[in-house]
């Protein structure tokens, strides 16, 4: 009987777990489409195919279910790891060379922004106009100061970067290029192949930091 509990209770957290991602879908689905003030928490319900009670039980109000929506997109997945223990930061961490580490980072940052970058620009265009919208916006900004902060400590040691640049400066220019907005310019307003988007970031903030 216990074996049969633990499966009943792990297959209901399964079923949790994949309706709290259908309405995410249909909520990222619906802000890009119609815009984040214009969808209702009743239209993300019937998108994702459950009740709006269901959705407001699981993510309590639109605010956290944006701003849940962003952290997912960033991410990649609902897996409770913080992103200083996330592999790509490992990988970059065990890295040596300076320019490596810059294009493991491109990497993760190209695959971030095809999931992210559309609902980025949603956030961005809300925050304009909604107070809960412009909250997440300040913490996202603020999560990508740090994140940059903590990448440009790690070239700093290297030794590679440039005289008259510290910490505080290369992170300026990291926190500049890895911005959304340039990827969905060069790559989806402009059509560059992912793969010159990469050596355009490497190639960019090398130029600027390194000797």
């Amino acid at each position: 009987m216990v074996v049969k509990r633990r499966y009943e209770s792990k297959r209901r957290q399964e079923q949790a777990r994949q309706t709290r991602r259908a309405i995410l879908d249909a909520a990222g689905r619906l802000f890009v489409r119609s815009g984040y003030a214009a969808t209702t928490l009743a239209a993300v319900a019937a998108e994702a195919g459950v009740a709006v009670q269901t959705v407001y039980a699981v993510f309590g109000s639109k605010r956290q279910l944006l701003s849940q929506l962003v952290d997912v997109s960033i991410a990649g997945d609902d897996e409770p790891v913080d992103m200083p223990s996330r592999s790509f930061v490992v990988e970059i961490q065990a890295l040596t060379d300076p320019r490596a580490k810059l294009a493991r980072y491109a990497r993760h940052l190209s695959e971030v922004h095809a999931r992210h970058a559309a609902i980025m620009i949603i956030l961005a265009g809300a925050a304009t106009a909604d107070s809960d919208a412009a909250e997440i916006w300040r913490k996202n900004v603020e999560e990508r100061r740090r994140g940059m902060s903590m990448f440009a400590a790690e070239l700093v040691e290297t030794g590679a970067v440039r005289a008259g640049h510290d910490t505080d400066s290369v992170a300026d220019v990291l926190w500049l290029a890895m911005d959304f907005r340039n990827y969905d310019w060069l790559v989806r307003e402009r059509g560059w192949p992912v793969q010159r988007f990469e050596r355009w970031y490497v190639d960019t903030v090398a130029g600027a930091v390194f000797d």
